[in-house]
């Protein structure tokens, strides 16, 4: 497995980033990277054989539906900081390697809404009067006007299938066509449904009320085949069923078999499990339409979701700002100033109690007190994370962390609360093993330095440094003297020396940052001196 990926903070504007653009994207935002200072090579229909062989120059990969980032490509991809899709859908990322990679995946959730919903209902409007079918038989000179009966939408009650984003402008138009909409989505609030003008109902509810029924949801482990032979047989005898979402989210044999049947009505399918779909099932039905795939392909779409990436994309690689990630919260370019020192204390202490950790972990609180409470808190946890597992697992970045945790059963917690009385901000982190309990807290100042304030509820106040002794000690007179005595005789110069104690004569702490590196023999013998419990290396 490779080194540990990139992290969010780590961008260097004086090095120009270079992005290839895979895809088809247009002339615009290949002029955005450049103008923004971006490097750029413009490269749509790459065999993936070159592509393989070149990824490993570019901080940025720009692409659409065409180019298959895999695990593969990823693992070729060395210098690889961000992958950039023009459009909604990542199914052609695989998003788990890029994460454990700690390459940020963005997509544009919304550069394509509109064309996509307007999409829908033309679907709807051409399913209901027949018209590709009434079109090829005109031009082929036939005059059928009783045969093609087609049904009126108005009145119509509209069932959606995923009510956000491009669901809710569909619930718009249908609106605006004066159909009744009824609308299932876990996460839609009943608030939101009122303002729509929509009734939320169960997808049972749905299935058995909705004349026409659409889906715009995405395709996960719940979704796939949410209109499974199972639930096409609880919808109403007539129903017509719209897909301009992703492929599998219905059973297409299972559709075909109503269809044929007479259960349903008609189909309008944009979306396909297979593309490019040559063959399907669903072909030739005389009650089905089908398009290519085309609920983006709209002029005006294609535009907007390529200016999006390119601006998104440069402005992480440029300002370390990460907009619509799919894997990583996200910040804007006025936050990513004001919270990269944050990220660097929390992945700093995290490290701090990583380092001293030798037992198995079972959880980590990070506890966020006043003006740092109201930041992006998940990135700083992300950070804290990966400062706590990298002594561990070299491999792990602010990326993939939540997700190593999660693997390895690590409990993760966050808590907010009011300031703490002596600082303006204070980042603690607690964590928990199969022996025992640590937490370390700190802060930035106004330098912008993270420091460290509080070690097992001992206060200290030190710089985190290139390398560091840190020693638990009985509060014993002598300890300092022969302390600094040994180092000096080992020819370790001592560069900071921060101490702490809980109470005279009680447990006391010594941070104490060197020039070089400590030899294992040096600790040995720092470990001998009387009253010393334990002495050990750090570095940051």
């Amino acid at each position: 497995m490779a080194g540990p990926g990139p992290v969010m903070i780590k961008v260097n504007p004086m090095t120009k980033p270079r992005v290839l653009i895979s895809d088809a994207l247009s002339d615009a935002a290949v002029q955005i990277f450049k103008d923004r200072g971006v490097a750029v090579d413009f490269k749509p229909g790459i065999d993936k054989e070159e592509l393989a062989r070149i990824i490993c120059d570019y901080d940025g990969l720009a692409i659409r539906s065409a180019t298959k980032v895999t695990a593969k490509l990823l693992g070729a991809a060395t210098k690889l900081k961000v992958v950039g899709r023009a459009g909604i859908g990542v199914d052609n990322v695989d998003t788990p390697a890029a994460t454990a990679r700690g390459v940020i995946v963005m997509n544009t959730p919304f550069g394509n809404s509109i064309t996509t919903a307007e999409h829908s209902i033309a679907m709807m409007l051409a399913l209901a009067r027949q018209i590709p079918q009434a079109d090829a038989s005109t031009q082929a000179g036939k005059w059928e006007k009783n045969r093609f009966m087609g049904v009126e939408l108005s009145g119509k009650l509209l069932g959606i299938i995923g009510c956000g984003n491009i669901g809710s402008i569909v619930a718009d138009r249908a609106i605006g066509l004066k159909m009744r909409v009824i609308a299932y989505d876990p996460f839609l609030s009943v608030e939101r449904a009122l303002e729509l003008g929509v009734e939320k109902v169960d997808l049972d509810d749905l299935l058995k009320r909705a004349d026409i029924i659409t889906l715009h949801t995405p395709m996960t482990a719940q979704t796939k085949n949410i209109l499974s032979a199972e639930n096409i047989a609880k919808t109403k005898k007539g129903v017509r069923i719209i897909n301009c979402a992703r492929g599998g989210l219905v059973d297409e044999a299972a559709l075909r078999t109503a269809l044929d049947s007479g259960h349903v009505a008609g189909a309008a399918i944009d979306v396909f499990i297979e593309e490019p779909a040559k063959t399907n099932v669903l072909f030739g039905h005389v009650n089905v339409v089908c398009t290519p795939h085309l609920g983006a392909a709209t002029s005006e779409a294609q535009e907007n979701v390529a200016l999006q990436i390119a601006e998104q994309m440069s402005d992480y690689l440029l300002r370390g700002a990460i907009s619509n990630a799919v894997n990583f919260p996200s910040i804007t370019a006025e936050e990513a100033p004001r919270l990269r020192p944050y990220i660097a204390l929390a992945e700093k202490l995290g490290s701090f109690a990583g380092q001293l950790t030798e037992s198995g972990l079972r959880a980590v609180r990070i506890t966020y007190s006043g003006e740092v409470a109201a930041m992006k808190t998940k990135a700083l946890t992300s950070a804290a994370v990966a400062g706590l597992l990298r002594p561990m697992l070299a491999e792990v970045n602010v990326v993939s962390a939540p997700s190593v945790a999660k693997e390895r059963g690590i409990v993760v917690e966050e808590t907010v609360r009011a300031a703490d009385a002596d600082y303006a901000s204070l980042i603690s982190v607690s964590v928990t093993t199969e022996r025992q309990e640590r937490a370390v807290s700190g802060t930035v100042f106004h330098d912008g330095k993270p420091r460290i304030l509080e070690i097992k509820g001992i206060k200290v106040d030190a710089e985190f440094g290139p390398s560091m002794i840190y020693v638990t000690n009985e509060d014993k007179p002598g300890f300092i003297g022969r302390f600094a005595s040994l180092l000096g005789d080992a020819g370790i110069n001592i560069a900071t020396f921060a101490l702490g104690r809980d109470e005279p004569g009680g447990s006391a702490i010594a941070l104490v940052e060197v020039d070089g590196r400590v030899p294992l023999e040096i600790l040995r013998r720092v470990q001998m001196i009387p009253g010393v419990k334990q002495a050990k290396s750090l570095g940051f």
